[in-house]
């Protein structure tokens, strides 16, 4: 049976592969120093508990049974993976530790920027990015801190009424709200979730519209 260190060694060219570089990849994920990484891989034994709740905790898909004692798959069961998001360093819908209300136009403009780490959950598979949403107007469905699955949406003739979408508009402004008809076949109607009387809703010009996006679902930040 082979060792801790060498199944810690496993998990680490499973989500980073084995080219150089790859070692800090994983000392980062975790918020170690390189060195002591490299020290693991050929220990026998004498890692402790701590650790192990390290390697656990940044990728939450590896099967703790497997990792202390070498019994099972080193990954949880696939069933259980698709009703529970996973992070990955390698594949999955990237996510950006930006704001879609203040920061989102960095993505926008500038495909050099790099994912925080990518996001594995079947149910939001399709999606083309998740990112922070702040503000309280669409509360209780998505509140303050979460994180959202956005896909984009490149035909936008046709787009149904009652759904939430994130929206940038010409004039740089970006907001998340469900899209409703309006008198004015020409606009569409922002509706808020929340009820209380500092939000209300808006006619927005459809030829105002940039960019939109399918709001798909929302969670608590990994």
């Amino acid at each position: 049976m082979n060792t801790v260190g060498e199944r810690i060694f496993e998990v680490k060219n499973h989500f980073f592969g084995a080219d150089r570089g790859s070692n800090k990849k994983f000392a980062d994920a975790i918020g170690v120093n390189p060195n002591v990484v490299s020290n693991w891989f050929s220990r026998k034994d004498g890692i402790g508990n701590a650790v192990i709740e390290k390697i656990l905790e940044a990728f939450p898909s590896v099967d703790k049974g497997w990792l202390v004692g070498g019994n099972g798959e080193m990954l949880n069961n696939e069933a259980e993976n698709e009703k529970n998001p996973v992070k990955s360093y390698i594949s999955g819908v990237p996510y950006y530790n930006v704001d879609f209300i203040g920061g989102f136009d960095l993505i926008l403009n500038d495909q050099t920027i790099n994912p925080e780490y990518y996001i594995q959950f079947k149910p939001y598979d399709k999606a083309t990015c998740w990112c922070n949403i702040t503000g309280h107007s669409m509360e209780p469905e998505i509140n303050h801190g979460d994180i959202i699955a956005l896909r984009e949406i490149h035909d936008t003739s046709f787009l149904p009424y009652g759904e939430i979408y994130a929206i940038v508009t010409a004039n740089d402004m970006r907001t998340v709200k469900r899209i409703g008809p309006s008198s004015n076949p020409d606009n569409y109607t922002l509706i808020p979730t929340n009820k209380s009387p500092e939000y209300g809703i808006q006619e927005l010009p459809k030829n105002m519209i940039l960019r939109i996006f399918e709001v798909m679902g929302c969670m608590k930040r990994l």
